[in-house]
């Protein structure tokens, strides 16, 4: 990492920006009851949240076919929508990471798999969405991540070159996103890590245990601190 050489920091959304897990593991939760099943501990739940919807549907409904999870999804989604951000909120730490970025108007965004209609209400109620400079959902172009399409989607829409940007996710997918597009790349060890994965193992630049460490890094890489 060169210090001072980065203009704008992409986050992920679920896991690395947001703490959404407490909502959408409560609606998987409903929703199994619903249909006759047990609910999931609330930790192993949260442990696939970045999978998104049908990940959470394949752990909570593991004896259905992949074609009838895929009948789930629009009920999910339903339910999810109607309580986003009920227990939804900034990860501890971050909303200073967000102001010291903001006093200095460097530029931060969202690059998630999370469809728009999910994503942008999301952020509106979180009072994200006016404050970011750029917001890419997983619906924004034909690609998603692993892809690296939206990361430089996002990093055409804040006008700067791929190595001037920073991404930061809790996935080997973001990683994997990150590397292909060239941008600097830091691991979210402490986002929605299931127990078999781990986030040394991605090929990070950097991996950042809690996010008073990712403050620690990104306000170095963007020139904030020595």
């Amino acid at each position: 990492m060169q210090r001072g050489t980065h203009k704008v920091v992409l986050f992920d959304l679920d896991g690395t920006l947001v703490d959404t897990a407490p909502d959408m593991v409560r609606v998987l939760q409903d929703l199994q009851r619903q249909h006759g099943y047990a609910p999931v501990p609330y930790e192993f739940g949260r442990s696939n949240v970045s999978n998104g919807a049908l990940g959470l549907l394949r752990i909570g409904f593991p004896e259905l076919t992949e074609a009838e999870r895929q009948d789930l999804i629009g009920e999910y989604i339903d339910r999810y929508s109607a309580r986003l951000s009920r227990c939804s909120t900034l990860f501890a730490g971050m909303e200073a990471l967000l102001g010291e970025l903001d006093a200095v108007s460097c530029q931060w965004g969202v690059v998630t798999n999370k469809p728009a209609r999910l994503t942008e209400p999301l952020l509106e109620q979180l009072q994200l969405a006016s404050r970011s400079a750029c917001i890419v959902s997983g619906d924004t172009l034909e690609q998603r991540k692993p892809h690296p399409a939206p990361l430089l989607y996002a990093c055409r829409l804040t006008g700067v070159q791929p190595a001037q940007a920073i991404y930061v996710g809790d996935a080997s997918r973001d990683i994997e996103a990150g590397r292909a597009a060239g941008l600097m790349t830091i691991a979210a060890a402490y986002g929605y890590i299931t127990a078999d994965d781990n986030a040394e193992a991605w090929g990070a630049d950097l991996v950042a245990a809690d996010t008073t460490e990712l403050a620690q890094i990104v306000l170095k890489a963007v020139n904030l601190v020595s």
